[in-house]
């Protein structure tokens, strides 16, 4: 990995969706990040120019995961541009932010949320804890991920896959794998370690990546097979990404590992060209997006604040840093990807999803089914 930047970064992505996720991990308030080349006062300007919140003024606060990165002065100047004094309240991972969320209800512990998954969108909005609101900065992307209610907004996206060491792969004179059905086979026994999905949420978004490609009468047979062939569960990302992985920093002994499509670019060495190949790849046909949403906290002290802040979180000025600062995509279709994400960590065309509902449904059965299954 470039640097430790990077792991805290990452685990935004990583954050997602489970409340025993171990992948967390950052600071508790604004976070800096680099790469931020336009004035926030811009970005204020363009949500003051468009956005319903009017006369929106005052304190504000922000709950979010751990992980939620912002850079310092971005904050500072949205905060003079805007009239608006800004507390960001984070509340571990994603998962625990949610559960929190609903043991305060219509007493919310801020005005405005981000980092609910889709994952976790159904349960969100079933308790009602969000208010509606439509963003008209929506229509630069953020709408192409809508779930058919106004009272969630994306922000940002990111695709779990399986990544692979090319270098290793190039050694052995093995062929690469290249989809799901390839992991089971013979020759590529033993080499893919994953996070558990009972602990981890790129595990369980690769767990619903599998039941989103085999069915929900399928998946259990796939993971049979995997099982059967020599599949390694760690409890976490960090210790499957970084201590097992070949490709990584760790040189451990398996070339695949359950990781991000963001995740190549860092492994590219300091001073790398923006035509530079690194030295491994995501599998984009074992693909599953996560999607995080902001929204406006039903009960907020300062709703025209929180819709405000939510116009902030889709301006191509904060969109601009999402990519370095949390390694995720941004919804801005207008926003320019770094030039090492071009060539090394494109999105997947046809990444497997699932409806939020389906998936809240069927989650805590999901997971025990496959304890039982795997690491039973």
């Amino acid at each position: 990995m470039r640097s430790t930047r990077f792991l805290s970064a990452i685990t935004a992505v990583l954050a997602l969706g489970l409340a025993v996720t171990g992948c967390g991990g950052s600071t508790g308030s604004a976070s800096s990040s680099s790469g931020s080349t336009t004035s926030a006062s811009a970005a204020a300007s363009e949500s003051s120019a468009t956005s319903s919140a009017g006369s929106a003024s005052g304190a504000v606060t922000l709950v979010t995961h751990d992980s939620f990165v912002i850079d310092d002065k971005m904050l500072a100047d949205f905060e003079k541009a805007s009239g608006l004094k800004v507390t960001i309240l984070a509340q571990g991972d994603a998962g625990a932010m949610v559960n929190q969320l609903l043991l305060t209800g219509q007493n919310p512990l801020g005005d405005a949320v981000f980092g609910i998954d889709n994952t976790f969108a159904s349960r969100a909005l079933t308790a009602n804890i969000l208010a509606p609101y439509s963003s008209p900065a929506a229509g630069a992307g953020a709408d192409k991920f809508a779930i058919g209610d106004d009272r969630l907004t994306a922000v940002d996206y990111g695709d779990v896959c399986v990544n692979v060491d090319h270098q290793w792969f190039a050694a052995k004179g093995l062929a690469e794998p290249k989809t799901f059905e390839d992991l089971a086979k013979p020759e590529y026994r033993d080499l893919l370690v994953t996070p558990s999905a009972a602990t981890s949420s790129p595990g369980l978004a690769f767990l619903l990546g599998t039941v989103a490609h085999f069915g929900q009468d399928g998946w259990q047979a796939y993971w049979t097979s995997l099982k059967d062939n020599g599949v390694k569960v760690t409890g976490g990302w960090t210790d499957a990404y970084t201590v097992d992985f070949s490709g990584s920093s760790g040189k451990g002994d398996r070339p695949l590992v359950v990781s991000y499509a963001s995740s190549p670019p860092a492994e590219l060495p300091s001073g790398a060209g923006a035509s530079a190949k690194p030295p491994t790849g995501a599998m984009l046909d074992t693909c599953f997006r996560q999607v995080e949403y902001a929204g406006v906290l039903a009960g907020a002290k300062n709703p025209a604040g929180a819709e405000k802040l939510i116009d902030f979180l889709l301006s191509p000025t904060f969109q601009a840093t999402v990519p370095d600062g949390m390694y995720v995509y941004p919804v801005d279709t207008g926003v320019a990807l770094p030039a090492s994400w071009r060539t090394a960590a494109p999105a997947a065309q046809n990444p497997a999803t699932l409806d939020p509902a389906v998936i809240a449904d069927n989650r805590d059965a999901w997971i025990s089914e496959w304890s039982d299954l795997v690491e039973g």
